[in-house]
């Protein structure tokens, strides 16, 4: 890996954060707050919340196993995403490099910030080639995303590509694990000691069950959080949202309850749904969705939505033609999926 000042923008590296004033009396016994101009009435919301979730990022460190340091919270994992192109890449200069088809956000985000997003297709299994990864890698590109498991297709990518790309590649590395509870394979969480190039990605949107509260997780080496924390709006996490998430946290058995029914859900409704006239291929999943290729995308997708069931049509992207991506549901919104879809008369 490169030194971090050289991968960092220079606009960024000398770059002088704004102080909140929630941040200058820390480790202080304070109960007179007469500093940031807020309205005595109404408490708690009245106040400015901690801008570096401290409390909760213990409870997080606990349960994921790396130091509080190491973690960044942001407006769903979306604010992380956005803070690697602004952190790292310089406009119309440098690029960025994806497997293709993963998720959209990484695109949108280099176009928001006028960075060249580079795309290497993946084959028809879904899985990408390090080499072709690394072939699409020159002197400007300062990130490589790799989203395991992968949206829009479900499935695992191959670690030893991504541990090639990690080990040859001189930049940052993104893994975005949002659906890892789900995965069956170690987090790279375990490895974040040892590759100061690693960036993990993970949510509460999904095992979680809070994808309304917008709450995202980045985990790095302390010196890349402390950028990150240095770049953020200084209240990105709201106190409402602070204090929900904290809730859950102390209620993690439940996370991990859910997490076993949406398995034992997801082998029953892929199993059901390959069986149905309009489906010719239903993919792996290590996902809490499924990709499934059927005859006619568009009309069977029109069809549920007349039924008031919604999936997601995912025919316009890359090696994903005529294909619907299914989100597991209850044991009842999977079955009136199937009761809509056994008796769908395709035109």
């Amino acid at each position: 890996m490169k030194k971090l000042e050289e991968l960092v923008r220079p606009n960024i590296w000398s770059l002088s954060p704004y102080t909140s004033a929630r941040d200058e009396y820390q480790g202080k016994d304070a109960k007179v707050f007469l500093d940031a101009n807020e309205n005595p009435y109404n408490g708690p919301v009245n106040r400015y919340p901690d801008p570096l979730q401290r409390e909760l990022k213990h409870r997080i460190a606990a349960i994921k196993g790396v130091p509080a340091d190491s973690i960044f919270f942001g407006n769903g994992s979306d604010e992380a995403i956005d803070l690697m192109y602004r952190i790292f890449c310089r406009p119309g200069t440098d690029n960025a490099v994806a497997i293709e088809p993963t998720y959209g956000m990484y695109g949108v985000c280099a176009d928001i910030n006028d960075v060249e997003y580079r795309r290497v297709l993946m084959d028809e299994n879904f899985q990408p080639d390090a080499d072709k990864i690394l072939a699409a890698v020159d002197t400007n590109t300062k990130l490589v995303f790799f989203c395991t498991p992968n949206n829009p297709s479900g499935n695992n990518i191959d670690h030893n590509v991504i541990d090639k790309v990690l080990e040859s590649f001189d930049g940052i590395v993104i893994v975005d694990e949002a659906y890892i509870d789900f995965a069956g394979v170690p987090s790279y969480l375990s490895q974040l000691a040892d590759r100061p190039n690693l960036i993990v990605l993970q949510t509460f949107s999904k095992a979680w069950g809070m994808a309304g509260i917008r709450l995202g997780m980045a985990f790095a080496q302390p010196e890349i959080i402390g950028i990150m924390n240095k770049v953020k709006y200084p209240y990105n996490i709201n106190l409402l949202t602070q204090k929900r998430a904290m809730e859950e946290v102390m209620q993690f058995d439940r996370v991990q309850g859910w997490v076993e029914s949406i398995l034992k859900e997801r082998t029953r409704l892929m199993a059901e749904f390959a069986k149905l006239d309009c489906c010719i291929k239903v993919y792996p999943s290590d996902a809490n969705f499924f990709l499934a290729r059927v005859k006619d995308a568009a009309a069977t997708y029109d069809y549920l939505v007349n039924q008031g069931i919604i999936v997601r049509n995912r025919s316009k992207i890359a090696l994903c033609g005529n294909s619907l991506r299914v989100t597991i549901g209850t044991v009842a919104e999977d079955n009136s999926l199937l009761e809509a879809l056994r008796a769908y008369q395709q035109p």
